[in-house]
């Protein structure tokens, strides 16, 4: 990431910030600057450099680059308003993510073992997956996942 030769002042000379809907504008034209990511994220390219418009924000508003993620809060990818992002390790980041499209217990870490027939919980802890219990029910695993996540997540998912 080539953040060292961009500075403050630099970006703020061509872009404008808008904190409260999140866009970035060109400054001498007004017009949105960059292009939305396939991925959904939204990019802006300064000085040839493309940067994530969320990172670009919030070194527009703080002067600082985030050491490590910046989490949107809501999951919206695009979504690049000030109150909606936040500094975050890998693992918080990784905590504030949308169930898998693949799951069908409706809850994150929650699985229906057909051999067993029974229902398993687990969660990701620094990297390493945790055995919370095996259950007769969906909902007796859900509230031990729910129960883990406040006893191990710092930052409660949305």
């Amino acid at each position: 990431m080539a953040t060292a030769s961009l500075t403050q002042e630099r970006l703020m000379s061509l872009v404008s910030y808008d904190a409260e809907t999140g866009v970035i504008a060109w400054r001498h034209n007004g017009r949105r600057a960059g292009w939305r990511h396939r991925l959904g994220y939204r990019n802006v390219r300064v000085d040839g450099v493309a940067y994530a418009e969320h990172r670009l924000a919030w070194f527009y508003v703080h002067s600082w680059w985030p050491a490590a993620d910046l989490d949107h809060i809501n999951r919206v990818r695009d979504d690049n308003r000030l109150a909606n992002l936040r500094p975050a390790t890998r693992s918080e980041n990784c905590q504030n993510q949308p169930i898998r499209s693949t799951n069908r217990s409706g809850v994150t870490g929650v699985y229906y073992h057909s051999c067993a027939r029974k229902w398993v919980a687990s969660i990701n802890i620094d990297k390493k997956q945790r055995h919370l219990g095996v259950f007769d029910t969906a909902e007796q695993a859900a509230a031990a996942r729910k129960s883990a996540e406040q006893r191990y997540y710092a930052y409660r998912p949305v």
